[in-house]
């Protein structure tokens, strides 16, 4: 195996292909994948990938989702111009590529329903162009892009749900409390169905009907701490319980293409389990178990008949592969592969581990070592890197990571920590975060931290914190909360001011805000707002005493570039050095390729420098980038990053 560092480039620029998909009628691969550098639609007859060809040309905004309408005659994207979120939906015709907006409003955010196979040539969207804290529902005709409105939605409901014939039956809306209740409906009208409280709001909330529109199933952790997967009688309210795990929230469920019941579910504590197979496709998952030895999957995509199956692989030495597999010929196809050229390299494996939070907590983390470290400890203790996801929200899992395995073979130790208000763990993991932001959740942190370190993995002197949206309030928790732990900070997208945060969510969250006030605490209330100050970095620049290298997107609607902005002010207004990047052409997040290439070598250049891992050459990868530096240019130019910006 080469010796030389896995270019960034081949780890952080665009994949090769990615989210391959089979059209219903099982004519057609559809697939992600660049041209001229921007992510666009690809399609190929099935069977046939050779012949596959660019079906759209978009050049600057990449395209990262797609799916076929149930006639297989349209493929529907999402976008949005520059990071703001002001999403529409796009109808491409599969053989002359052309490219309509089926939303063409000012300042929306566009909302998927339902599609039905019922009802092939429409579905159901939901837009925000009447009042933008709630999404009507619209029936859309996707050949003449005619609408037709279905619900006005003057009653704030968060969510409506349809059958297969696009009825609305079910709806939800959100409660002063932070709760949510459920609300059937009938004849047109909303009757009151059953209330869930706060603790049972993140794992509750229903999916769909069966194709006959007689059940409707739903995950529920009513009555229980995991969420179970149910199977309710519309008519009489009766209810199965499919299937349920006892140390984790039903993750993955494989439903049934021609009657939408569900034939397989899976869970994830450490790795994904699939623990419940009805008969139907047991014998499939004991084929592609054994056929792809080590990797965790899920079914991506199937055909109306359910005879193909696009499965998503992967591993965490190997990045997400797609595979075709037929289920009549018992055939398993490679279609694409994300990241082809790190078969060059020598990848990591990962770890799951799991301690224990101060007060008793299973803390379910994952840890990645260089490649070169032969067992599950170091010789000597390393450099490491705290990763902290974001949400809160989330949860870390085991598989592919691209900044694990940059990181590490840059000579790093890795940790992904699932600290309390992780989801997937039940509703007592959850609910053990509320109003704990800046408190226990960072006490979660700095526990595995202790861990590692006690466990000759890391170096006591050399741990820096990382993380994206509530990662990198989690960042600016390090760097102003515990600065004696961590000897830099990283955030990104990061959150400084809880207050100004809640007071400045998007209009169309209206439907979570409650809930958002009653996990952080109220910016309505003086009690509210003083634990809102006493968790918020803004308050405790003074603290700071090591290096940070803050970056956000200018058009973040989610956490604005002014939590970046005013802590960075209070810092120059101080003395105190920080380096601070801003990106004008992304949102919550970095998305063009040339931007996250420059972020990754310029983060490189700065761990090296406070850590003394290996570290690149910048080469070409600022080139094409519209990063800003707002703050401490000659810093970066320090750590040969000249004429950045």
């Amino acid at each position: 195996m080469p010796d030389a560092l896995i270019p960034r480039r081949i780890l952080f620029d665009n994949p090769v292909a990615f989210d391959a998909r089979i059209s219903p009628d099982g004519a057609w691969y559809s697939w992600i994948a660049p041209v001229d550098g921007v992510l666009n639609l690809w399609i190929a007859p099935c069977g046939h990938i050779d012949e596959g060809r660019p079906l759209t040309r978009q050049t600057v905004r990449p395209i990262t989702w797609h799916s076929w309408s149930n006639d297989s005659r349209h493929l529907l994207y999402f976008n949005d111009r520059n990071g703001d979120e002001n999403i529409h939906l796009y109808a491409v015709d599969p053989a002359g590529g052309a490219v309509r907006d089926l939303t063409p409003l000012d300042g929306i955010a566009a909302r998927w329903f339902i599609g039905s196979p019922d009802r092939p040539g429409e579905f159901v969207i939901g837009l925000n162009d009447r009042d933008p804290r709630w999404h009507d529902a619209w029936r859309l005709d996707l050949a003449t892009g005619e609408r037709t409105l279905l619900w006005e939605n003057t009653q704030n409901l968060g969510t409506i749900g349809f059958d297969w014939t696009h009825r609305p039956r079910w709806a939800r809306s959100e409660t002063p409390d932070g709760a949510s209740r459920l609300w059937r409906i009938e004849d047109g009208e909303l009757h009151p169905w059953r209330d869930i409280g706060y603790e049972d709001s993140l794992a509750t909330r229903p999916l769909f009907f069966n194709r006959a529109n007689t059940h409707l199933h739903m995950l529920s952790s009513l009555d229980r701490d995991t969420a179970a997967l149910l199977r309710i009688d519309w008519a009489s309210g009766e209810e199965s319980v499919v299937a349920e795990h006892p140390d984790a929230d039903v993750a993955d469920i494989l439903w049934d293409a021609g009657t939408f019941e569900a034939n397989a579910v899976a869970a994830e504590v450490l790795k994904a389990e699939w623990f419940h197979r009805a008969p139907a496709v047991a014998a499939d998952l004991a084929h592609l178990e054994g056929a792809l030895p080590g990797f965790e999957f899920a079914v991506a995509e199937q055909s109306r008949d359910d005879r193909h199956w696009i499965v998503m692989a992967h591993r965490p030495e190997q990045a997400a592969t797609y595979l075709h597999f037929d289920r009549e010929a018992r055939s398993l196809v490679e279609i694409c592969r994300a990241r082809p050229a790190l078969d060059a390299y020598h990848l990591a494996p990962m770890r799951p581990v799991e301690g224990r939070s101060r007060d008793g907590l299973q803390l379910v983390s994952y840890l990645t070592l260089p490649a070169s470290v032969a067992g599950d400890r170091p010789e000597r203790p390393l450099p490491m890197v705290l990763v902290v996801h974001g949400g809160p929200w989330g949860r870390d899992a085991y598989g592919y990571r691209g900044d694990h395995q940059f990181l590490a073979d840059r000579g790093y130790a890795v940790l992904s920590v699932n600290y309390r208000g992780s989801t997937g763990f039940g509703k007592a993991f959850v609910a053990a975060s509320i109003h704990e932001h800046g408190a226990k959740m960072h006490d979660d942190l700095l526990d595995m931290v202790a861990w590692a370190v006690a466990e000759g993995i890391a170096d006591r002197d050399k741990v820096a914190i990382f993380g994206a949206s509530y990662g990198g309030y989690a960042s600016f928790l390090g760097a102003t909360f515990t600065p004696e732990v961590f000897c830099c900070a990283l955030p990104l997208v990061g959150i400084t001011n809880l207050q100004t945060l809640l007071e400045s969510i998007p209009p169309y969250w209206a439907g979570f805000a409650e809930f958002m006030y009653r996990s952080y605490g109220d910016p309505r209330t003086e009690e509210g707002r003083r634990l809102l100050a006493e968790r918020s970095p803004i308050h405790r620049v003074d603290a700071i005493t090591k290096p940070m290298l803050i970056a956000h997107g200018q058009n973040d609607v989610r956490c604005k570039v002014a939590e970046s902005d005013t802590i960075v002010a209070a810092m120059q207004a101080r003395g105190i050095p920080v380096t601070y990047i801003v990106y004008p052409d992304e949102g919550h997040g970095l998305t063009l390729p040339a931007n996250r290439l420059a972020y990754w070598a310029i983060m490189e250049a700065f761990l090296a420098r406070h850590l003394g891992g290996a570290c690149e050459p910048v080469g070409h990868d600022l080139e094409g980038s519209s990063h800003e530096i707002r703050a401490g240019r000659e810093d970066l130019a320090g750590l040969g990053i000249v004429g950045a910006g």
